[in-house]
Order: C-alpha cells, then structure tokens, then sequence
C-alpha cells in the first residue's frame, strides 16, 4: 500500500513537491516544514506525531 502523496499543506495550502520536505502522521495528513514545527510536530487532527515525509523520485 503506497502513501497518498497530498500535494498541499492541510493548514497553509502550501505547495508540496514530491522531492520536497513535509510531514505526515499515521493517517497520512500533510504539513509543510513551517506548520509542523509551528504545530510542535503533533496533528492537530489526531494528536498524532508528525515525521518526515519519504520523498518520491519526481519524473
């Protein structure tokens, strides 16, 4: 099961690349570097942590 790659922040509406730098929780909601630290790295759906997104080769 592949992760959905979510191609905007879920609380600024950021761009996200594929090769860029976001981070996710378990279920898979997506923050821009900037909002997940401004969050301190917890989902403010679930409580959930959120870590570094893998990146995916961009064609």
């Amino acid at each position: 099961m592949a992760l959905e790659m979510k191609s905007d922040c879920e609380r600024c509406s950021a761009v996200l690349s594929l090769g860029g730098t976001a981070f996710i929780c378990s279920f898979e909601c997506t923050f821009c570097a900037d909002c997940a630290c401004a969050l301190e790295q917890a989902c403010p759906n679930c409580g959930g942590e959120l870590v570094r997104r893998p990146r995916r080769k961009q064609n």
